[in-house]
């Protein structure tokens, strides 16, 4: 059950976020800009590619990581196929994960390596491999991990993760409220330059997807794979802050989207469909962040094949009208409320051009499911991209703190 009461009581969501959460939504900004300043760092804008990659093949570690690759397959597969190299293994702990190149890779293929922990054993063969193999290989990975030695000397090239403030003087203040996001330094916890993150803080949490998305945008921009100048990744940053501020926990749920969304999926069944090429990765990262943090399962579809994929879900036990809600003989203590279907539609195309949302709705509300919509504001293609998984990323820290998964 969802706490509603609880949405509204800023000191109270932050003595519930023991893991720094919603600091963390808070300051994707700032991870933009600190990812965008190590690129800088680590030469990504002065190299001189002497042509286009034949392939790009990307390989990480957990939800941020599956999230990148999705991302840069839905934003440069058109320039270039995009693989992305899945791990095997007898478990999912990292030093059990082992990738291979597949057999074609070679001297003309680029490889790209994003993790949050750059322990993993097998990513470091992976780079090894790739480098007899003649394949560039780019990795973003914290500074001091085995990763980072093995690639950052003679293997490749080597970003450092941007790692968050810790937000005591940048956009989560002491009451809750969001301001613009800072540039990390000075802010360690032992006085060093390098800021830390919170202990325990999940992978999937906002901020980490960024910090590993960046440097790598930056990087096929200047291959020529997609467009993503450090302009446009400054006006990302932007974008997140502005999204940070009307999703903060100081604004009331009624006037803020993200509380509004999370409010609305209690005791649902979130089907969530995407129409656009930068809402689908948006939508299944949603999906998989919503497990993650909160034990909520989730289904994510593209429009039009939603609407056939899903419309089983909306006839049968999940639909809006398969039960009385206010059911008299129903025991509100030993019997929790059924799940229901709500249907989250992400769009990232303007409502006049061609679109399946009016079928869409038309659906959902012919089977008395509910209906949530998020439709960022004009951008380009990153800022809107950025709106969306930065609501979603808010609605469900807000899901996590806020309420448990569903009985």
């Amino acid at each position: 059950m969802l706490d509603e009461s609880l949405l509204d009581a800023p000191d109270a969501l932050a003595r519930a976020d023991r893991d720094g959460l919603l600091r963390g939504a808070a300051e994707a900004g700032a991870r933009v800009r600190t990812a965008l300043r190590h690129t800088a760092e680590a030469g990504i804008a002065g190299l001189a590619p002497e042509g286009r990659p034949r392939a790009v093949l990307i390989a990480g570690s957990g939800a941020a990581a599956t999230g990148v690759a999705d991302l840069i397959t839905a934003l440069a597969a058109n320039a270039a196929p995009v693989t992305r190299l899945r791990p095997t293994g007898v478990a999912a702990a990292a030093g059990a994960l082992r990738w291979a190149l597949p057999g074609w890779a070679g001297p003309v293929d680029l490889l790209l390596i994003a993790t949050t922990e750059g322990s993993e054993p097998g990513l470091s063969l992976l780079a090894e491999q790739a480098y007899r193999r003649g394949c560039t290989v780019v990795a973003v990975a914290p500074r001091q991990s085995p990763l980072s030695e093995i690639v950052g000397g003679t293997h490749g090239l080597m970003v450092p993760m941007a790692t968050a403030p810790n937000g005591q003087n940048g956009a989560y203040g002491q009451n809750g409220s969001y301001g613009q996001s800072v540039e990390p330094g000075q802010y360690g916890r032992d006085g060093s330059d390098e800021p830390y993150e919170p202990e325990g803080t999940p992978a999937a949490g906002p901020g980490a997807l960024w910090a590993l998305l960046v440097p790598l945008l930056a990087l096929l921009d200047r291959v020529g794979l997609l467009t993503a100048p450090a302009e446009t990744l400054q006006l990302v940053a932007d974008r997140l802050d502005r999204t940070a501020e009307r999703c903060g926990p100081a604004i009331v749920t009624y006037s803020n989207p993200a509380k509004t969304l999370a409010a609305e999926l209690a005791d649902s069944l979130p089907l969530i469909w995407t129409e656009g090429p930068v809402a689908a990765p948006a939508g299944r990262r949603f999906a998989a962040v919503l497990a993650e943090l909160t034990g909520r399962p989730a289904l994510a579809a593209e429009l039009p094949e939603a609407l056939t994929a899903h419309s089983a879900l909306l006839a049968g036990h999940f639909a809006g009208g398969a039960a009385d809600p206010d059911d008299f003989f129903r025991d509100r203590v030993e019997e929790p409320q059924a799940w229901r279907a709500r249907v989250i539609l992400l769009r990232d195309r303007p409502a006049g051009g061609l679109t399946a949302a009016p079928a869409a709705r038309e659906l959902a509300l012919g089977h008395d499911t509910a209906i949530s919509e998020l439709e960022p504001e004009e951008g380009s293609e990153l800022e809107a991209l950025a709106e969306l998984v930065a609501v979603t990323d808010f609605a469900t820290v807000y899901l996590a703190l806020a309420g448990a998964a569903p009985e």
